[in-house]
């Protein structure tokens, strides 16, 4: 049973309350649709289950949901909290907006708080160098930019290093460094979404037609399903700001109107288009097409329409894709776990088992 988020790899918890489905602190079921989720109560995000014990575990959730007596519910959704410390979010028919602010608000405002609560700390972490650096007997002359040189270098060298990765639809891995995110751009191509990646690497054995070398850079070129997967593996990152929700509603509003993921995205790369007309602003920032200089609002539908585009996806029989997803998830989560152990740390649970008998 899988136990790792799919999107940042952290460990989704267990609960002893649901016994065909031991996994999660937090569970959003639809009965109606036969939908389960484990929300993740690190990113916030939704994680599709694709295990065959959901009817099941669907079943159990909602004679718990039932027989608890602390819920808040509206006509559509409500949230249950079990004694456990086990919280269920019951699906009934809610309209897009509805469920768009249960399902969205939570991730988009704690990564929006985590923003101001970064810059916060780096506006701090300045002042007490410009304070601290007289009384050390270091000149002042300047030291406000060293400071701001010092912070952002610190934070240059973690984006640098930090990977983004995504699963491509033959089952092999790409990833770019956090670093790239900023030149991402989005394109239409002979009416295809493509999506540029610099300095993208690939793992497995064989290329893809749609992974082609842009002649005038080093950008890798994905469309069609991997342009998706990219998207939604970095779209977040894009988001990292996270939004109000004044800026998920407006969200909500373009992804209906547009109607589509695939029309939503060309309106994206239209408004690219309208705003590269002005030299200056390209002078100004080199990066023509860069996803991050969408509109906020139309940032956060583009990653609402990737992820409900997945989720389509699998819910249509290709239940396979999303488990091979989540084992990739396992696998990087046991590489982050397992880096800095002992390289005996293994042999040496093997034994204690032994011992015990387990």
């Amino acid at each position: 049973m899988y136990s790792t988020c799919l999107f940042c790899q952290n460990d989704l918890g267990r609960n002893e309350t649901i016994e065909n489905f031991p996994v999660g602190r937090r569970l959003a079921f639809d009965p109606a649709k036969g939908r389960l989720w484990v929300v993740c109560r690190k990113c916030e995000r939704w994680n599709l289950s694709p295990l065959e014990e959901r009817w099941e575990a669907i079943e159990e959730a909602e004679r718990q949901f039932r027989d608890t007596k602390l819920r808040v519910c509206t006509d559509n959704i409500g949230l249950g909290r079990l004694r456990e410390g086990l919280e269920l979010v019951r699906i009934g028919s809610p309209q897009r907006p509805e469920m768009a602010a249960w399902r969205y608000g939570d991730q988009f405002g704690r990564r929006r708080t985590k923003h101001l609560v970064m810059i916060g700390v780096g506006v701090a972490a300045v002042g007490a160098i410009m304070i601290g650096g007289p009384a050390l007997g270091i000149a002042t002359g300047g030291l406000g930019g060293q400071a701001f040189n010092i912070v952002n270098g610190l934070r240059g060298a973690y984006r640098a290093r930090k990977s983004v990765q995504f699963t491509l639809e033959d089952g092999t891995t790409a990833q770019t460094k956090l670093f790239n995110i900023p030149r991402v751009q989005l394109e239409i191509v002979d009416d295809e979404i493509e999506i540029l990646i610099p300095d993208a690497k690939k793992s497995g054995i064989t290329q893809r037609d749609f992974w082609r070398l842009s002649p005038d850079s080093h950008n890798q070129r994905l469309s069609g399903v991997d342009a998706m997967r990219a998207a939604s593996a970095i779209l977040p990152h894009v988001n990292a700001g996270g939004g109000s929700k004044d800026d998920v509603s407006r969200a909500v509003r373009s992804l209906e109107s547009a109607g589509s993921h695939d029309r939503l995205f060309k309106r994206a790369a239209a408004i690219l288009r309208e705003t590269d007309d002005s030299t200056n602003f390209i002078r100004r920032h080199r990066v023509p097409h860069a996803l991050q200089r969408i509109p906020a609002p139309t940032r956060l539908a583009l990653e609402m329409a990737v992820h409900e585009e997945s989720e389509r996806r699998a819910l249509e029989g290709e239940l396979h894709l999303l488990e091979a997803e989540w084992r990739n998830a396992e696998e990087i989560a046991k590489i982050a776990d397992d880096m800095f152990l002992p390289a005996d740390i293994d042999q040496q649970v093997e034994r204690l088992r032994s011992r015990t008998g387990e």
